[in-house]
Formats: C-alpha cells, structure tokens, sequence
C-alpha cells in the first residue's frame, strides 16, 4: 500500500527545493510547504522562499497565507495540510510536503493531543519574570520541568520557552506529554497510521559541508536586499521584535541590528550562528523519528536517492 503524501524534510540550505523540484519534474504532484516562515506575506528574501519560476512551475501551497502580524499553529497547519492532501489525492496527484519546521510535521505524523489555550494572564506574568531575569533564565527553569523541549530551543527563543512554560504551568505536563504518538488514535485523521507517509531525510554526514551552505545563502540573501526587506517590513508601524514572524532566524539579527541594539558588523556572523543553532535543532528533531529515510545531502547522487524512493512510494 502506498503512502498518502511523501514528505521531503532536512535541515535549512541542506537542498529541499532543488530536490523536490527535481521530484515534480517526473511525477504529478503538489508541493505542501512544512515551514512556518514561508506561510507570511512579504518575507521572501530571509526566508529563501521559492522563486516566481519554481512557484509557476509547480502547484504550491501553505506560502503567502498570513500576514506577518498574525501567528499560525501546528495544529492549523495539520487541518490545512490534512484538508490539501484530501485535495490532492482526489485531483490523481501526489502530495509532497516539502520543508523543515519540525513541530509540523511531527504533529501531522503523530497527531497532537489537545494542549490548553493560550492564557492571557499566565503569559503576561512569564513575559514579566523574562523582563527581570532574562529568557536564558526562564529556559534554565523550562529545562528542569521539561529537558526535552528545552533540548531543541534556544535560551533566547522568547515566543516556544514561554508556550512550553505556559503549558507546564497550566497542567502540570511538559509538552512532551501532549505531542506523544496515542496508537489508540489514528494519525492526521487516517485509517492506518503505519502508511499514512512516508518521510525522506535529507541529513549531512559532514557538518561543515552545510555550515559553509548555510553562510553562502546568507551572503546571498544579503546581496539580495534581505535589510531592505526588514526595513519595509519595520516601515509599516504595526509589526514588533516579539512577534513570531520578526522571531523567525535571521530577522531578529536584522530587526537587532536596525533597531541600533547590534552593530551592523556583526549581522552576518550573528545571522549565520543563529541559522546554524537552527539547523542543530532540526537535526535533533530528526533523530527522533526513526521511521524516516536519510539520505546524505552532501554525498553524490544525493537528488537520485530521492528519486529512487520516490518511485519505491508511488
């Protein structure tokens, strides 16, 4: 039995794109983007987000559908993905869910159980303590309650430490709790949760092979007008620093920087760290999904491994 959808994941600048542009050229599919920047309006050039020749070549979807003043959940995209899958199969096309947010996926696969609504009060009061002890502080407190979720963010990500403690102190659980995989349930709403994907890991096995991709796109990002980006983007007057799109690796160096809180010479080296830590990250998430195919990015032949799956999956 084949899978439903057929994911293409790895961490940031590992070949995602160029891949899976080289999977829609031999089979009929459509792309469902898994990245939680990519879903915001008028961030394209620090998101590196697909080009108008790649967007026109292939159907895409789950890009460009929020403002960057609104906030987008995994659990939304699980409905919009699960919703596009149902569309895409009907239409006698494959689904190719293609990027690298990992809570996403992780979510579509396994399912999430339901987590309490954000709380106004217990947020404020979190936002408050980071006001007097720094984030790195609360992510100190997080991993003592939760050492997993603390494992895979940084001790500045002000927007997930809070969440995670935020959740911790309203149940008494870490989120850890509610992303388990329950075999009692099916997966994304499906039958048989065994074959409901197939997932294809694009990994390096040389670490210095992506860190020297992630400073050339960075660079190239930089040439391209990335600051003038951000500074249309400050220029509106209704976005800030906290927000999760400006949080998003990259725009907060540059929203640093334009604020005048980072000095301009450091934005590459802060920009690129960050991208790196990001990318740690993601390959951590990763190892924790056992059933996934890896392919070595930055061996030869890499874009015919995953063409050869592909086809095992179709």
């Amino acid at each position: 039995m084949a899978p439903r959808w057929i994911a293409l994941t790895g961490p940031t600048a590992c070949g995602k794109t160029a891949a899976a542009m080289a999977v829609a050229a031999q089979h009929p599919v459509d792309i469902i983007s898994v990245d939680s920047a990519l879903v915001y309006r008028g961030m394209d050039i620090g998101t590196a987000k697909p080009t108008a020749a790649e967007l026109a070549a292939v159907p895409h979807h789950l890009i460009d559908i929020r403002d960057p003043l609104q906030a987008y959940s995994a659990a939304e995209f699980v409905a919009d993905a699960t919703r596009l899958i149902d569309d895409i199969r009907a239409r006698g096309r494959l689904p190719l869910l293609v990027g690298g947010t990992m809570l996403y996926l992780k979510a579509l696969q396994d399912g999430l159980d339901d987590m309490p609504p954000a709380d106004a009060a217990v947020r404020a009061q979190l936002l408050d303590e980071a006001g007097v002890k720094g984030w790195p502080a609360l992510h100190a407190e997080l991993a003592t309650v939760d050492a997993v979720t603390a494992a895979r963010l940084a001790p500045n990500d002000s927007q997930r430490i809070s969440r995670a403690l935020e959740v911790f102190r309203l149940t008494g659980q870490p989120l850890a709790f509610f992303h388990q995989k329950n075999a009692t349930k099916t997966i994304a709403g499906y039958a048989d949760p065994a074959r409901a994907g197939a997932i294809i890991s694009l990994e390096p096995d040389d670490r210095t092979w992506l860190h020297q991709r992630i400073a050339q796109r960075f660079d190239a990002m930089l040439a391209g007008g990335f600051l003038d980006e951000v500074r249309a983007l400050r220029a509106r007057g209704d976005l800030h620093a906290d927000l999760p799109s400006m949080r998003c690796v990259g725009y907060r160096q540059a929203w640093e920087v334009l604020d005048g809180s980072s000095p301009m010479a450091e934005l590459r080296d802060k920009g690129i760290a960050a991208t790196r830590q990001l990318a740690k990250r993601q390959i951590t998430w990763l190892r924790s999904m056992p059933e996934r195919r890896v392919v070595a990015c930055d061996g030869p032949g890499a874009v015919q491994q995953v063409l050869d799956i592909v086809d095992k999956n179709t």
